[in-house]
């Protein structure tokens, strides 16, 4: 029998210092049959230029306007031919035996599972990374994977997951109108779709982390406008599946810590996120932040806290 195809997707918005090592990361995988498909986002850097020297090796590379992450993957999505898709960011990294694992315990599962992965965050070289459990390394049924991640157990970055492409069809194309935390819409939306989730302890990605400037650390209004938004429309989502006690405290949890990022630079949406974690769950508290952090806290208010960190890290916009 034939190997699935693995369509490896990657989105590039300026991300040249970084787009060499992620390919070389795709195409040193170890399953057999993987396609690399670059969509440049728009780029003013030399990304483009980089993708193409790939071009003899597979790559196929793909150019539209800047239109944002989401619809660069789903343009990569209409160039794909996979029975799986795997989402990886122009400077994020796979181990050799990433996908190769996950497909190894897929295939012997039933039909729609989705399989997460182990991942750990790094600057530099991914020999930086430190691989920590989190409760979420598990496998579990769709909306208990969402509470357990929503109530404090961890996440996966986009890299983490495989994704069977009848399970991406049911779920839909990425939110084109989300940037920051689309991620987190689109991937509820898919563990809806699907039977379950598959955890693969072996098989592994790597997370950049950036000391400033990417998306995840965005804070202009459009994106604390898509941070809400993402949760509202999980919350949505996962009550049409179950509008029990735990899902709403999971969702009001969501609102929670949205509004402890969000202060004091969307007042508004965190008063609005205040009060939809309020009628989810009266009896839900503001997650800790920190022994200082919650020290400050318990003695000023987390509000004051949050301010009194806001100044501290900005003393020129004080």
């Amino acid at each position: 029998m034939s190997e699935p195809l693995v369509s490896i997707l990657i989105p590039c918005h300026n991300a040249s210092q970084w787009l060499a090592q992620t390919l070389e990361s795709a195409l040193a995988q170890t399953h057999p049959d993987c396609e690399v498909i670059v969509v440049d986002d728009g780029s003013t850097d030399t990304s483009s230029e980089v993708a193409a020297r790939f071009a003899s090796r597979g790559v196929r590379l793909f150019r539209q306007p800047q239109s944002g992450a989401a619809a660069a993957r789903n343009a990569a999505i209409t160039h794909a031919r996979g029975d799986y898709f795997q989402f990886l960011d122009a400077d994020d990294l796979l181990h050799p035996d990433k996908i190769s694992r996950q497909i190894t315990r897929l295939m012997r599962e039933p039909v729609g599972r989705v399989a997460s992965a182990a991942w750990a965050g790094f600057r530099q070289q991914p020999d930086e990374a430190v691989f920590s459990a989190e409760p979420v390394w598990r496998d579990a049924a769709p909306i208990d994977w969402l509470v357990l991640s929503w109530d404090g157990g961890g996440m996966m970055h986009p890299a983490a997951w495989l994704t069977p492409r009848a399970v991406a069809e049911r779920a839909g194309l990425w939110n084109e109108t989300l940037s920051l935390d689309d991620d987190g819409e689109y991937f509820c939306r898919v563990l809806l779709a699907s039977s379950g989730v598959c955890f693969c302890p072996e098989a592994r990605s790597y997370y950049r982390r950036h000391v400033g400037g990417s998306l995840s650390h965005a804070k202009s209004p459009a994106a604390w406008r898509s941070s809400h938004a993402v949760c509202r429309l999980i919350q949505t989502a996962a009550l049409a599946i179950e509008d029990s006690p735990r899902v709403r405290h999971a969702c009001a949890m969501n609102h929670l810590r949205f509004a402890f990022r969000a202060w004091p630079y969307a007042r508004e949406l965190t008063r609005l996120s205040l009060a939809e974690a309020k009628k989810l769950d009266p009896a839900a508290r503001m997650p800790g932040a920190g022994t200082r952090f919650n020290l400050a806290a318990r003695l000023l208010g987390w509000r004051a806290a949050r301010m009194l960190q806001h100044r501290l890290s900005h003393p020129l916009s004080s």
